[in-house]
């Protein structure tokens, strides 16, 4: 544990480096957009609107750089995968909902097509999506997931047994899993750096060390100055406590990882996991997982959840013991892999409504717009909702009707605020410890059903 580099941004970062600094915000401005957020969101929008109106001023401002957040300490799984979408069936009706899952499958394609045409190379491979089940609870779970994805038009999704699962990768105790081909494996930082790159090249202004202290409409309060813009877009994630008045807007919800060491062929051979799927199981407090481009595991999941205060952390520092619950975690899914060394380990926050939905969402009577609350799903659906937010701004500004993506059952979805403190700290807490719990006794009972106390907590969360 010793030689494990704890923190300094993310594993991504330390084997990219940090961007060379870009300069704030000079004086006070005007733009046509301005975009609050260099991460995913707010770059793909800055992207897809300068491509479809050229001639906008488009400013994109950021607190530290350009994927600082979790743009540039997540997982890397480009997937299809939605927060919400049970919800929005209900609200909007099951084909609304069926809408927003063919456009999250597209949506993966998409990433992959302009990666490709702009010439950026994040270590792309689509190998897909493998969920694993481990107890009899978790396989019910599963079938009934994997079940439930067809319901929403996943014809592609197969079910596989122990065997069949063993075939693919070789995770101890498995019992069966889900694949989709709409998932890949991506390095999150070389996409971060490769789109900043882009947007630039099409003329937006990125400014960074530039932290946006206060929203309003036609205005973006910074200490260095003020733009004044008639679209005014929020594309902050986890960070949107910081702004004034949205502290309880979205919990910012702490979502750590590890990465290895290289493994050696033969370690690989052990393992297997060869068509390079990225990794999840079934577990309530569930983890994820990818085999990296240089050949490591990347393994994340959650660890302290939530700081009192809706706070968030510096530059990744992770606790000891979360770390050594990630290694476990690790052993547990490859025991043959018990001496490797943890090369890194590091933290980030993700955005979580309270109704736990992804929305976008434009205010056409102040221009202010917002996208967000993926709830860890972000590296796909921030593409989405750029795109979303081109066509309600071409919209509001007479330039298009609307059109299909408008017309999704997450645009404009409106929540309810999360609880004030001491109630949101103590709420995560026992939400988080009721999980660890149920996934304990699942292990241990080996009954099919679903333990009780996850049912308890689900209720609890909104979910």
């Amino acid at each position: 544990m010793s030689s494990t580099v704890n923190g300094g941004i993310s594993f991504w970062y330390a084997q990219e480096g940090t961007p060379a600094p870009r300069e704030p915000l000079p004086r006070d401005t005007t733009a046509d957009v301005c975009i609050v957020g260099a991460g995913y969101t707010g770059l793909w929008t800055a992207y897809y609107l300068k491509k479809a109106v050229p001639f906008l001023n488009i400013t994109v401002l950021e607190a530290k750089f350009c994927g600082y957040g979790a743009s540039g300490r997540n997982g890397g799984w480009l997937y299809n995968g939605i927060a919400g979408r049970d919800r929005y069936a209900k609200l909007h009706g099951h084909d609304a909902a069926v809408r927003l899952q063919q456009a999250m499958n597209d949506t993966v394609t998409e990433v992959i097509r302009v990666a490709a045409d702009e010439g950026i190379d994040a270590d792309i491979h689509r190998g897909g999506v493998l969920e694993i089940a481990h107890s009899p609870a978790q396989l019910a779970r599963l079938k009934a997931f994997h079940a439930a994805e067809i319901a929403f038009g996943e014809k592609e999704r197969e079910l596989y047994g122990a065997r069949e699962t063993a075939d693919r990768i070789r995770v101890s105790g498995a019992v069966g899993s889900s694949w989709t081909p709409h998932g890949a494996r991506l390095h999150p930082v070389k996409l971060v750096k490769g789109l900043a790159a882009a947007v630039e090249t099409l003329g937006v202004t990125i400014h960074e060390s530039t932290p946006v202290t206060e929203i309003k409409p036609k205005h973006a309060i910074t200490p260095y100055g003020t733009v004044r813009a008639p679209y005014i877009l929020r594309c902050t994630e986890g960070f949107t406590a910081s702004l004034a008045g949205q502290r309880r807007t979205w919990l910012p919800m702490n979502s750590s990882m590890i990465a290895t060491e290289p493994l050696t062929d033969a370690q690989w051979e052990s393992i297997g996991w060869n068509g390079l799927e990225t990794l999840g199981d079934m577990a309530h407090a569930y983890m994820y997982a990818q085999r990296t481009a240089d050949g490591r595991i990347a393994l994340g999941g959650r660890g302290v959840p939530y700081r009192y205060g809706s706070r968030t952390d510096n530059d990744g520092r992770t606790q000891p013991r979360t770390v050594e619950a990630l290694r476990e975690i690790l052993i547990r899914f490859f025991p043959t892999l018990a001496g490797v060394p943890i090369a890194h380990a590091w933290s980030g926050v993700l955005g979580v409504p309270r109704d736990w939905c992804a929305t976008v969402a434009l205010d056409r009577s102040t221009g202010l717009g917002w996208a967000g609350g993926y709830v860890g799903s972000g590296v796909a659906t921030t593409n989405l909702a750029a795109r979303t937010l081109r066509d309600l701004i071409q919209q509001d500004s007479g330039q298009s009707g609307p059109t299909d993506l408008t017309g999704l059952p997450w645009v404009d979805h409106k929540v309810r605020k999360w609880e004030p403190e001491p109630l949101r700290w103590l709420g995560v807490q026992t939400m988080y410890a009721a999980y660890r719990t149920a996934d304990h006794r699942e292990s241990t009972t080996h009954t099919a059903t679903t333990d009780r106390i996850a049912t308890l907590a689900d209720r609890l969360a909104g979910r």
